[in-house]
């Protein structure tokens, strides 16, 4: 009887430190800057971009004729930030982007910048904390990088003018980042925020991820990971949620999904949109996967936009 229990307190002793172990490395191969690599979240999301090679070439070659220039600012918490500025025809109008997970500004917005430059918006493209060439070591999936938005957000005005007219709009994480940030006090120049496949929470994401693509299950792994993300980076993984925030918003928010996205269910959409507090519109591509709205039905999109913008900025 004793070898038994004793051979039972070894088994469970390996487990512990079993997942232990795989939820430590959950954590840095997911949160970590250095461990977060763009080639397995392309994988990962199963967006077939090759298809769209030669547009995306065609309209960064365009996109770069541009006149821009790197803009630095310090986060609240003292990293140094980094955007891509875009000053357009130097009217009123303009646009802050974010981009998605181990994406950078010059990449998530190449498609899009088509769209604002031509109708005569700056445009500022952020590289969100721990991406590109902006500080940090912990990616926040939207957590403090809402506090460095209200960063942009100061300087836009500042460089621009009080009587700019500001839009949000935002990529995956960069689409969630954008929706935490509705529930803060912002500035009157914010007209609108436009989310595109934009996730609830770090958490809720990560559980789908788990079961949809490694079947596992969310616990302990996710325990594991959150205690580790309050201890060194200092917040939750459910902390800051979209679908929260939302409700307290009070401007404009078009939400747009893509019906095939594996990656970010489209099923979170739904949920945000339930939530927003605001005017709302909401747009759903039919077969679009991870981020891949635009580029599936350009038309509808671009129109979504129209339709949305019209009612706030003229």
């Amino acid at each position: 009887m004793n070898r038994i229990v004793e051979n039972t307190v070894l088994l469970a002793g390996a487990l512990v430190v079993a997942e232990a172990g795989a939820g430590t490395y959950f954590f840095r191969r997911t949160m970590m800057r250095t461990k977060a690599k763009k080639e397995r979240t392309i994988k990962m999301a199963g967006t077939d971009w090759n298809q769209y090679a030669e547009l995306l070439k065609e309209r960064k070659k365009r996109m770069l004729k541009k006149p821009h220039k790197d803009i630095w600012q310090k986060s609240g918490d003292g990293l140094k930030l980094h955007a891509t500025y875009f000053p357009g025809e130097k009217g009123k109008k303009l646009v802050i982007c974010f981009h998605g997970y181990t994406s950078q500004g010059m990449s998530d917005f190449i498609g899009l910048s088509d769209y604002y430059l031509k109708r005569g918006y700056r445009m500022l493209l952020v590289d969100e904390r721990a991406h590109g060439e902006s500080e940090g070591r912990y990616i926040g999936f939207g957590n403090g990088d809402r506090g460095d938005a209200l960063v942009w957000m100061k300087w836009a005005i500042e460089k621009c003018g009080e009587n700019v007219e500001i839009l949000l709009h935002g990529i995956s994480m960069g689409g969630a980042t954008v929706l935490m940030a509705s529930g803060l006090s912002l500035p009157p120049q914010i007209k609108g925020i436009i989310s595109d496949c934009g996730f609830t929470s770090p958490r809720d994401v990560f559980t789908h991820v788990l079961h949809s693509m490694y079947h596992l299950p969310a616990f302990p792994l996710i325990q594991i990971a959150e205690f580790l993300s309050k201890k060194i980076s200092g917040f939750g993984l459910d902390e800051c949620n979209a679908a929260r925030e939302v409700r307290k918003a009070k401007v404009p928010i078009l939400l747009i999904h893509g019906e095939k996205d594996t990656f970010v269910p489209c099923r979170m959409c739904y949920e945000i949109y339930e939530n927003v507090a605001s005017q709302k519109k909401k747009l759903i591509i039919a077969g679009a996967a991870h981020a891949e709205s635009y580029y599936k039905d350009m038309a509808a999109y671009e129109q979504a936009l129209n339709d949305f913008i019209g009612g706030i900025i003229k």
